[in-house]
């Protein structure tokens, strides 16, 4: 695969790539900005799943299945035509193999197993990308292998090693304060925090756990609120009620959650109408 920077990025922008450069914030006016991801193409065969074509009207990156979790070639394929055809930047999302459970149960794998896994997928994500004429822009962990990977040193070094061997261009998505931050971070790939406009915290900073009550806010009233807060205050109100701060990069809107795609219109308005800049990360 090419090693030039992401589409819409220029050489110029990508000289200050590397380590370090992931924490540096943009200066001048342009300052609060934010990127709208939503993780895409999870529909496979004669199922579907997510609203991606709502989605994609509101939405700066896309975060697209590659038959692991969910997906299908041909929906892979769709999906990136889809994005291109709305100027939205394209990242592979890869999950545990584990199409039953929409790779939101944790499994027992090797770091090994786990970083060669990564790569198919990435590589996948990429290649077809790459014949539909798109640079891909970066790549984010999907459902239980993100969230276990955000605490499992090893996990997360697995998941950053796959991608710094397909390609050290590209943007890692990670949580604030993770281990996934610091395994970015370890391997001189451009790390950005990601947060959840529609997910609870926990004091700590990690997520709720969906097993349990309040994980998913479907208030949208409350999403937005609190979507604009994070982009604005770098701050959340954990599920204790507690103040907590959250650098935020990328702010995830799920694509399976009902009503998506009418919930990204109005995060996005939200954000235009607190003077936010919406674009994708990998953009100047």
């Amino acid at each position: 695969m090419p090693s030039g920077p992401p589409r819409g990025i220029s050489d110029s922008s990508r000289r200050g790539w590397g380590p370090g450069a992931s924490e540096k914030k943009m200066a001048g006016p342009d300052s609060m900005r934010i990127d709208i991801n939503s993780d895409m193409g999870e529909s496979f065969g004669a199922y579907t799943i997510g609203h991606d074509a709502g989605l994609m009207k509101s939405i700066t990156s896309a975060n697209i299945a590659a038959g692991f979790h969910g997906g299908d070639p041909s929906v892979l394929r769709e999906t990136i035509r889809m994005a291109k055809a709305h100027g939205v930047a394209v990242g592979a999302h890869p999950g545990y193999p584990d199409l039953v459970g929409f790779g939101r149960r944790a499994m027992a794998v090797s770091p090994k197993e786990a970083e060669d896994f990564c790569l198919y997928q990435i590589a996948a994500v990429a290649g077809v990308a790459q014949a539909e004429g798109v640079r891909m822009q970066h790549v984010k962990a999907h459902g239980e292998l993100f969230n276990v990977a955000a605490k499992d040193r090893e996990l997360a070094m697995a998941i950053a090693r796959a991608v710094a061997a397909f390609d050290r261009s590209l943007i890692f998505f990670a949580m604030p304060r993770s281990e996934m931050l610091n395994a970015g971070k370890a391997m001189g790939l451009r790390t950005v925090t990601e947060v959840f406009a529609d997910r609870a915290y926990e004091p700590d900073g990690s997520l709720v756990s969906r097993r349990k009550p309040g994980a998913v806010i479907h208030d949208a009233d409350a999403v937005v609120a609190r979507a604009v807060r994070m982009a604005r205050d770098r701050s959340v109100v954990a599920i204790d009620g507690s103040v907590i701060p959250l650098e935020a990069d990328t702010i995830c809107v799920h694509g399976d959650t009902p009503g998506s795609d009418d919930l990204a219109a109005r995060i996005r308005a939200g954000f235009e109408a607190a003077g936010i800049t919406v674009k994708p990360v990998g953009q100047p």
